[in-house]
């Protein structure tokens, strides 16, 4: 298991993660140094354990806020995959209606050759 130094509000901190996770560990406890910076930086020095608490309750406020609108993206791709198919059974259903009225005239113009056929007959005979 592999381990990375992370430094938070000025302390260094030695965590354990996954062989091949240091670079992404190492981003994660940068983006958690920087809300401590931005958060000591709003309220001034208060105590380590206040500033930690604020600094999880803001991450999680972030991750919340980004998991609400992932939602409603997932919403919104569920919406327009529901569209899609029903744009794809009405297609399926002109293409249908389509394919018989193609069908019917074309046994209208057989049966009007035929007539044709049949006048034309009796007017060579006659």
């Amino acid at each position: 298991m592999a381990q990375v130094n992370l430094n938070v509000n000025g302390r260094v901190y030695r965590m354990a993660c996954e062989d091949g996770q240091e670079d992404h560990v190492s981003e994660l406890g940068d983006r958690f140094n920087a809300a401590i910076d931005e958060l000591r930086g709003a309220m001034g020095e208060i105590g380590d354990t206040r500033l930690m608490v604020m600094a999880g309750i803001l991450m999680t406020d972030r991750l919340d806020d980004a998991e609400r609108r992932l939602a409603t993206r997932d919403q919104e791709i569920q919406n327009l995959r529901d569209r899609a198919a029903n744009a794809a059974m009405r297609i399926d259903g002109m293409e249908e209606r389509f394919s018989e009225n193609l069908h019917q005239a074309a046994e209208r113009v057989e049966r009007l050759t035929e007539r044709l056929y049949g006048v034309r007959e009796r007017v060579e005979t006659a």
